[in-house]
């Protein structure tokens, strides 16, 4: 179940996101403390405003809400609210039995307001939050909270491939608690979201694409159910992914999910922030992942797990691509054909005879050797002279200072622009100002957001023929896609890369 959290500040603002997400979503959950407190008072009719199941929640700033009333009166509009036809209330994992004194009649009553959800048959979620980290006993916690019968819910902060381990673990150590709910904040956390069922979590929230994400990263509910499907995974999905550090700047989940949904296979494609390229491997085994992309800076590290590498990454150094079969994992560079792919045409007809090659980091490798083994000259230049000295070494180049970059104005067929400078979000930027555009180049960059960097609008406003980074992009991943399914990429899709 994909569960929208509500965050308006009326009941009105709150019916309208559902309305809007409703195809999405199996279920709401009402955020009683970003509510105006006029609205509160009148929140026990919500349920009956919408048509799906609504949980109940009132959180506390130490939790991660907006609530600050006294304990006991926030207990009080919990208990007055609740009144209403709720599926689910949400209770944090340190209140104890709460008697709660009512007036009735001139008579004073006590209330425990757990009791009181129960005779209701209104469901409890016990939560936990951790803002900070993933508890080390933290199988012992959920199986703590599950214990009167509840329905558990951590969510914690995991802040290492490791303790992404230990919330995937969940399902295999508490099999015997079937309703929980696991969720993993932050970066580090997002595969738990998508992947939610493999943590063995019951549901897993989203938020409207237009509102404040009311915990940290969380996700909109369209992206979950119709990017990545998540509310329709299961046991025969195969999964894949890209890693790297950072990541979630991909485009590459909007290239791959819409090619396995076109040919109808059974798979979905996460990116996973991954600090430790050994921990990953091993999380790789534990979901049984079929293969993954490899972008910054774990191209060249994840090479000692490979049982086979293709040509093209012994070469380069540098390996984008991961395949599992025959009970290893093979690594292979698309890199290298991706790049070419844009300009096969020129290359073939023989009509770049120079290049030059900005920066001397990973993403250069493939560029690189792509073009010196065509047969073109090539010179690398870059901020540290050393780098470019060493790759210019080993790919048979020549090699200069990034402030030389004026020299070779006019001098070279074809530019090639592979640093981060210009990417958004500083998108203001220009790795060679200095650099003049005749207008009969060819401008290539490998940057794809945003589309036309300031790099490349010089190049156009020149008259040069270019080649966006959105192109080289398509070109590798429909080789990744291949690698991985075994067909062609789908003709007919069209990513919005």
């Amino acid at each position: 179940m994909l569960c929208l959290t509500l965050t308006g500040s009326t009941l009105e603002e709150d019916r309208a996101l559902v309305v809007k997400n409703r195809k999405w979503i199996s279920l709401a959950e009402l955020r009683l403390d970003y509510l105006n407190p006029e609205e509160q008072e009148e929140a026990a009719v919500f349920p009956n405003m919408v048509d799906i199941p609504v949980i109940l929640t009132l959180r506390r700033v130490s939790d991660g809400g907006r609530c600050t009333l006294g304990e006991k009166q926030r207990l009080q509009l919990l208990y007055n609210t609740a009144k209403g036809d709720f599926a689910y209330v949400d209770i944090e994992e340190d209140i104890k039995k709460c008697d709660l004194k009512f007036k009735e009649s001139g008579t004073e009553i006590k209330v425990d307001l757990e009791s009181s959800l129960r005779m209701r048959n209104i469901k409890i979620i016990r939560s936990y939050h951790d803002f900070e980290k993933v508890p080390a006993d933290i199988y012992g916690h959920i199986s703590k909270l599950a214990a009167k019968g509840d329905i558990p819910k951590i969510a914690v902060t995991p802040k290492s491939m490791i303790d992404v381990i230990s919330l995937f673990r969940v399902q295999q150590e508490l099999q015997g608690i079937k309703d929980k709910i696991i969720i993993g904040m932050g970066d580090f956390g997002i595969p738990t979201r998508i992947l939610y069922k493999k943590c063995g979590s019951m549901l897993t929230f989203c938020t409207d694409s237009s509102e404040k994400v009311p915990a940290p990263g969380q996700l909109s509910a369209q992206t979950m159910s119709e990017l990545y499907r998540s509310d329709k995974l299961d046991d025969r999905t195969h999964i894949y992914g890209i890693i790297g550090n950072p990541v979630y700047h991909t485009s590459s989940p909007l290239i791959h999910n819409p090619g396995f949904l076109a040919i109808h296979y059974n798979a979905v494609y996460v990116p996973f922030l991954v600090d430790s390229v050994r921990a990953f491997f091993k999380l790789a085994e534990m979901l049984q992942i079929h293969g993954f992309s490899v972008t910054v800076p774990h191209k060249r590290d994840v090479q000692p797990y490979l049982g086979r590498i293709t040509r093209e990454v012994k070469q380069i150094g540098a390996c984008n691509t991961v395949t599992r079969i025959q009970n290893m994992w093979k690594g292979t560079n698309t890199d290298y054909y991706g790049f070419l792919a844009p300009i096969a045409e020129e290359v073939s007809k023989g009509t770049i005879h120079s290049a030059l090659v900005i920066g001397a980091g990973g993403a250069s490798r493939a560029v690189i050797w792509a073009l010196h083994n065509h047969g073109v000259k090539v010179t690398v230049i870059n901020r540290s002279l050393d780098h470019a000295k060493s790759i210019a070494s080993e790919t048979m180049s020549s090699y200069d200072s990034l402030e030389n970059c004026s020299r070779y104005s006019g001098k070279v067929d074809l530019v090639v622009q592979t640093t981060s400078v210009g990417m958004t979000p500083n998108d203001t930027e220009d790795p060679v100002p200095a650099l003049r555009f005749l207008g009969n180049e060819l401008v290539y960059e490998l940057i794809y957001h945003p589309r036309e960097t300031v790099f490349l609008k010089r190049a156009i406003a020149a008259g040069c023929t270019v080649v966006q980074g959105r192109d080289m992009l398509m070109e590798q991943g429909k080789l990744q896609f291949e690698a991985f399914t075994g067909y062609h990429y789908p003709h007919w899709i069209h990513p919005e890369l």
